[in-house]
Formats: structure tokens, sequence, C-alpha cells
């Protein structure tokens, strides 16, 4: 993934996430807008997310948190 790509998908996660949005919710929605990018592709953009937006919006930062965390975690592609 180039970093276009990154930003793209980093975008799309800021703009579709809410504070009471679960990782598996966020996942599919970030895959409905972006099919061709594997779960490690979106939790490395929402780590790019996090740290480019921390001082913005608490709340959808802490969701993107939780996601990217789980989806390093459980290591699927």
């Amino acid at each position: 993934m180039d970093a276009t790509e990154l930003q793209t998908i980093s975008d799309t996660l800021m703009r579709i996430v809410t504070p009471d949005m679960t990782p598996k919710k966020l996942l599919k929605a970030a895959r409905k807008e972006h099919p061709d990018a594997s779960k490690k592709d979106i939790a490395r953009a929402a780590f790019f997310s996090i740290i480019a937006n921390a001082d913005q919006d608490h709340g959808k930062v802490k969701n993107l948190q939780a996601f990217a965390i789980a989806g390093r975690v459980s290591g699927d592609a």
C-alpha cells in the first residue's frame, strides 16, 4: 500500500467512524468503500489517522485506536 492509498483510507476512517462504533462495524464500513484493502491495510490507516488527528476528535481517535490495536493483535490479513 502506498502513501496515497493510506491517506485515502485514513480520510475515509475519519469520516465514517463514530464514538459508539465497534471495530467490526468500522471494518465493514471501511471495506464497503475500499473493498481491496486488507484488514492490515485498514489497521495501518487507522494508526495513521490516530497520529494525524490526535488533537482533534478524541471520540473518533479513541475508536480508531481500539480498532487498530485489535487489528494488529488478531493478525488477520
